[in-house]
């Protein structure tokens, strides 16, 4: 790897290495099954300081950049992804979105327990029938003297049931579509807030991912996150960090299933040899390496331009399509190598494959992110 890495960084992804696979990889494929919650891997992840990395000390962060969480991401989403997603949602996204728009009250009450890993928070943005297509949100929070009113029904949200504290959007202003859409934190338990089945995913099944439904949910209007109408800017900035994170997922599950591969194509013999001494077979090793490494750099890439304060929304989204689009391919050709036992649960790389599927669906699809990518440099080559 040709990026340099400060010293902090490089003792930051050794530790989160040493722990990730000793203490999460052999319990991932059991978790898999039972689709057991990883809250005891988020509590260690929460002692280290991991589940507050971009968080100021002041409210019990670690203060890192942005390079040592993607490092630190990667290194859980190796060992087990299902962790990986509720940290990355929780870092990226719900952290990262009280940060920058929270009062100093709603940072001193609930940024401080999140970023310790007392909570777990979740996102609400995904309805029903509003996907990648946000605006068309149909949840409502109606201001009721000094409370809003929340009805409606999110669906997909990641953690739903295991999160202390959910940032949800809902149109305060409908004619105003996207501009009318505000963003509110409710705490699990709240009145009015009833917690849907979990969903039986493919993939990431130990995350749970749940419809929320909110029936005349009350809450204070001090509960407002930013601004009326804030909403939308709030979500699609949580998302370009959030995209990051999806890439440094993909980044970790790549590494896994190509290290799996590696592994057994020098212990696999077929014809009187190893099988990793035929061509077809080292062909393909070669371009999985190549496109993780690419896809690793792309990711710090997009780090470094958001510590250093300068857009990097176009950036964000290119390293969450190519590297969501290269799990594919690479867990893929990763069980591919294993012939008839990578279709089976006795090796990881079954796992690994129906993992990765949803990268790039969840935060934005791969098209999503065409979209954006597009409009970026088109808007680029209309400046004189």
């Amino acid at each position: 790897m040709s990026f340099k890495l400060t010293e902090e960084q490089l003792m930051v992804q050794s530790m989160v290495r040493d722990l990730a696979r000793a203490k999460f990889a052999p319990k991932a494929m059991e978790r898999d099954k039972t689709k057991e919650f990883p809250g005891d891997n988020l509590k260690k992840l929460g002692e280290l300081g991991l589940m507050g990395m971009m968080v100021p000390p002041e409210y019990n962060g670690s203060g890192a950049d942005s390079v040592s969480y993607v490092l630190a991401l990667s290194e859980v989403a190796y060992a087990c992804a299902s962790t990986a997603v509720v940290m990355s949602v929780h870092n990226s996204i719900v952290c990262e979105s009280i940060l920058r728009y929270g009062s100093e009250e709603q940072k001193q009450q609930h940024l401080s327990r999140l970023a310790t890993g007392e909570i777990i928070g979740a996102f609400a943005l995904t309805e029903p029938n509003a996907g990648s297509d946000p605006a068309r949100q149909t949840t409502k929070a109606e201001f009721d003297g000094d409370s809003y009113i929340i009805n409606g029904t999110k669906r997909f949200t990641t953690t739903g049931k295991n999160a202390g504290l959910i940032i949800v959007t809902a149109k305060t202003d409908e004619a105003k579509r996207h501009r009318g859409i505000s963003a509110f934190l409710v705490e699990q338990g709240t009145p009015g807030l009833t917690v849907g089945a979990l969903e039986d995913k493919m993939g990431l099944r130990a995350s749970d991912t749940t419809d929320l439904i909110f029936e005349d949910c009350r809450i204070p209007a001090e509960n407002r996150l930013g601004n009326e109408g804030d909403g939308f800017l709030i979500a699609m900035t949580g998302l370009d960090g959030g995209r990051i994170g999806i890439a440094a997922q993909s980044v970790g599950v790549a590494q896994a299933a190509f290290d799996a591969a590696v592994h057994y194509a020098q212990e696999r013999e077929q014809f009187g040899q190893a099988i990793s001494k035929f061509q077809g077979l080292r062909w393909m090793i070669a371009d999985m390496a190549t496109e993780i490494e690419a896809a690793r750099l792309m990711t710090f890439s997009a780090a470094e331009m958001k510590d250093r304060g300068e857009n990097y929304t176009a950036q964000a989204s290119m390293a969450k399509l190519f590297a969501s689009e290269m799990v594919n391919r690479t867990t893929a050709k990763a069980l591919q190598m294993h012939g008839g036992y990578g279709f089976t649960k006795e090796y990881p790389v079954e796992r690994f494959y129906r993992d990765a599927r949803v990268f790039t669906i969840y935060e934005g699809t791969s098209e999503i992110q065409r979209v954006v990518i597009s409009n970026h440099v088109l808007k680029d080559k209309r400046k004189p």
